[in-house]
């Protein structure tokens, strides 16, 4: 890979891979004082591809949390098996470690196509509810991935759910369910 800058660093998310859910978050609200944390099970995706491969429309078996931090979203992410994927690419099972960083695209074909030309694999991309969404992968520069994901009406007003929770929280309810 060239090196470059990355096209756009307004960084939106940090994500770590965890092997117990429950017990990061609680880590996270404890330590951080950052919550609540909204939950979302087994992800489905449309049009899935892994490594350039076709994948499955629910490729992995996963469970994340999100929650607001600032300006930035805390990404918490549990796989639940040892099915190959973006996330034990970097994190083995049973082991926490950063994962990746994320991007909010108003223009996500020419941020992919910077990438790209830089000579950063796609590792995973495919369409989550009715937006693009991609991990880049810059982990033998880098040592983590940059998720792309589309800016669309439907982010939006999920991720003011979350900023709109962690600014009016107290500490209560840390843990609610997406879906």
């Amino acid at each position: 890979m060239s090196l470059m800058p990355f096209p756009e660093r307004d960084f939106m998310q940090m994500c770590w891979v965890v092997p117990d859910l429950d017990a990061a978050i609680d880590h996270w609200t404890r330590c951080a004082g950052v919550g609540p944390f909204f939950v979302f099970d087994k992800p489905s995706y449309s049009n899935a591809m892994y490594r350039g491969q076709p994948a499955p429309d629910q490729p992995f078996d996963i469970s994340a949390a999100i929650a607001q931090a600032g300006h930035t979203q805390i990404e918490l992410i549990c796989q639940h098996d040892d099915a190959p994927s973006m996330f034990r690419d970097l994190v083995p099972a049973g082991q926490a470690g950063f994962h990746h960083t994320a991007l909010y695209c108003e223009d996500f074909d020419a941020q992919l196509a910077a990438y790209t030309a830089a000579g950063a694999e796609v590792a995973f991309s495919g369409i989550m509810i009715d937006f693009r969404t991609c991990w880049v992968d810059l982990s033998a520069t880098l040592g983590f991935m940059v998720e792309l994901v589309e800016a669309n009406p439907t982010a939006d007003m999920i991720f003011k759910q979350f900023s709109d929770a962690a600014a009016n929280w107290d500490g209560s309810d840390p843990i609610r369910r997406l879906g």
